[in-house]
């Protein structure tokens, strides 16, 4: 996910992304990081995560909006403002060979 972020709500946005990434973990998915600004002013973060499958993705994605969890976790995004936009990419790992 590419995310563009109110600077001056990093704090509520490391909130945010603690939570989502405990929420893939606990929902059959890998959370490989949030990347956040390190240095200077930005306001792009990536996060990076997998599912085993797309039927294992879709599963994750149904609790969106009826899950009291993944309904609390976005109300940190929205009361927030911590997240401007986001933009959702699907990708699949090319991985080295041995």
């Amino acid at each position: 996910m590419h995310y563009t972020i109110d600077p001056a709500q990093i704090g509520a946005f490391e909130r945010f992304a603690r939570e989502w990434m405990r929420l893939v973990a606990a929902h059959g998915g890998v959370h490989h990081g949030y990347f956040l600004p390190a240095e200077g002013a930005s306001d792009k973060a990536e996060a990076l995560f997998s599912f085993e499958s797309l039927a294992a993705y879709e599963r994750y994605r149904a609790r969106f909006g009826n899950d009291p969890e993944f309904v609390a976790a976005d109300s940190i995004r929205n009361d927030s403002g911590c997240v401007v936009r986001y933009e959702r990419t699907f990708m699949r790992p090319l991985l080295p060979t041995d």
